[in-house]
């Protein structure tokens, strides 16, 4: 399988801001391989995660209640628009990166450009 990479989607509005804080679409992506989805959000956000650890993929229609890089508990949020939401469960837990931190990641909910092609691609395994 060929290396595939997706946009993050941005709001219109948003877009200036996160340029400004170098997190635009520019530096921000979802990578999915033969082995891997990577996940990364510039400076602020990276995630290299086994496809075998994704126990599900589906659209998130969730409330989404900020734009960046959120987290608690191993729910992360990475996104920069309310938009174009996919939600991956995983098990085992993964390690991922937050601001140069590591953190647990079980919960990953990504704003994308086209979440039904990131779909159907994870979907064919």
């Amino acid at each position: 399988m060929i290396t595939q990479r997706f946009g993050l989607a941005y709001a219109g509005s948003l877009r200036p801001l996160f340029g400004l804080l170098a997190l635009g679409p520019g530096r921000s992506w979802v990578e999915v391989t033969e082995q891997f989805v990577r996940v990364r959000m510039s400076w602020a956000f990276r995630a290299e995660i086994p496809r075998s650890a994704i126990r599900s993929i589906e659209p998130d229609h969730g409330v989404v209640t900020g734009w960046g890089v959120h987290g608690l508990g191993g729910h992360w949020l990475v996104n920069g628009s309310s938009k174009g939401m996919i939600r991956l469960e995983l098990d085992p837990p993964v390690r991922a990166w937050m601001s140069g931190f590591p953190i647990r990641l079980r919960v990953l909910r990504v704003s994308l450009e086209d979440p039904e092609s990131v779909l159907r691609v994870l979907a064919r395994g």
